[in-house]
């Protein structure tokens, strides 16, 4: 056994903590328990605080519970949100529960007995409760003065939107969970983001009432970026788990991106790393920033942990491609989907395959078939500057011929301007 709590604490992950959970903890292997509510089919970065909890709760040697929430995703959470979210159907969010319950599988061990982690799904134990059941056995021993007394609830009520009954509900749904895994699981600690305090509070709250038994609470800090943006989302939206949402590369780069201020932060609450590795990695970075040591360090290690040891090596080889001198043949080892989604957000051109056929010079290639260049006059003045490249290779003459030999793939041409500015010529 290994001291979760002080785990937490020296990597700034800790917030709240209710009085004597560490003390409980250090006692013995103990069932706690984190929800995850099934928005999407995918979890996203911002859920990895959350499940970094979960793998130090394991491997700390207590026993981690994942619950998703197949009836509270119906409802929704008003915690930390100033309008009321779509509900979604049971179809949808069976959907999405079979898409998270995979992911997790990849962070925590599931496995019987001992300190195995353990998946449930409070649907189960909501699907035969009908209302009456429901406030007869719960609504009856927590107060409106209590729930009223909540944050996420005041400043709903003081919002534009209001609250609606059914999210106001939610504090004693997310309660009753803590009650049933406390009652039937032995789950004495829930677990989960600072703005969740309130409706984990509320459990323990039942269980006392209810039970006169003892639960506790632990949150963790929400993450910031140090530049007020916020976490998790870049232009074109969330970082997604899922490398069909959100690709190996992207992944690598969201992380090899982050700030200098961000990233000491980050590699102490997304990787395992011990305190004196982190340490000795932050000496180099000191003292060479230029070379991004902490982001290499975080980047690479996430990626293996989400993805695999291959997804990284093919995010490294991207980014090798895009931005130093990677190699053509490795365009060549990508789908053409795989190509597409590396090239996403560059400017791209449809042209005739047949005409390629027939054989292209390259200003006509560049500036009239395309629109890489604005005229054949810029086309010659940077080929002739040597500031043009096809193909990883300088065009040497405007006269020069491209056919359909020159397609990666039989649908793909490079042409770079420069080193970093990127158009890609699609053969259809």
């Amino acid at each position: 056994m290994t001291n979760f709590v002080e785990e937490l604490r020296w990597r700034g992950m800790l917030h709240d903590i209710m009085p004597n959970t560490e003390e409980k903890l250090n006692e013995g292997m103990t069932s706690g328990y984190i929800g995850f509510d099934p928005t999407a089919d995918s979890l996203h970065v911002g859920h990895l605080t959350q499940i970094m909890t979960l793998i130090h709760f394991q491997n700390a040697g207590h026993k981690p519970f994942a619950l998703v929430g197949g009836a509270t995703g119906m409802v929704g959470d008003p915690s930390g949100k100033s309008d009321e979210r779509n509900l979604q159907t049971p179809e949808m969010i069976e959907h999405n529960l079979k898409g998270m319950k995979k992911q997790l599988a990849k962070f925590l061990k599931f496995e019987e007995g001992g300190n195995g982690a353990v998946m449930v799904n409070n649907a189960d134990w909501f699907k035969d409760m009908n209302l009456f059941t429901f406030i007869r056995d719960v609504g009856k021993h927590i107060t409106v003065n209590y729930m009223m007394a909540k944050d996420s609830v005041k400043r709903r009520l003081e919002g534009d939107s209001g609250l609606s009954f059914t999210e106001f509900c939610y504090q004693l749904i997310q309660g009753y969970d803590f009650y049933h895994l406390w009652k039937n699981e032995n789950c004495l600690v829930q677990m989960g983001g600072s703005d969740q305090w309130g409706n984990i509070v509320t459990g323990t709250e039942l269980i006392r009432r209810k039970d006169g038994g003892t639960a506790y609470a632990i949150t963790t800090q929400l993450i910031k970026k140090a530049d007020g943006t916020k976490f998790g989302k870049t232009e074109s939206g969330a970082v997604w788990l899922d490398p069909e949402k959100t690709s190996p590369y992207k992944f690598y780069q969201f992380w090899l991106n982050a700030s200098d201020d961000d990233v000491k932060k980050w590699i102490r609450i997304f990787t395992l790393k011990n305190k004196e590795e982190i340490e000795a990695l932050e000496k180099e970075h000191d003292a060479a920033p230029h070379l991004r040591i902490l982001q290499k360090a975080l980047a690479e290690d996430i990626t293996i942990k989400t993805h695999s040891a291959e997804a990284l090596e093919t995010a490294i080889k991207t980014s090798e491609f895009l931005f130093g001198n990677g190699s053509l043949e490795f365009l060549k080892t990508l789908t053409e989907n795989q190509v597409l989604e590396m090239f996403e957000g560059i400017p791209q051109f449809n042209i005739s395959k047949s005409d390629l056929a027939e054989g292209i010079d390259a200003a006509t290639l560049l500036a009239e078939k395309t629109n890489v260049f604005p005229s054949k006059g810029e086309t010659k003045k940077l080929i002739q500057g040597g500031g043009v490249s096809v193909n990883k290779e300088k065009v040497a003459d405007v006269m020069q011929v491209f056919d359909t030999a020159n397609l990666i793939n039989d649908k793909f041409i490079v042409v770079q301007k420069g080193k970093k500015n990127y158009f890609l010529l699609i053969a259809g």
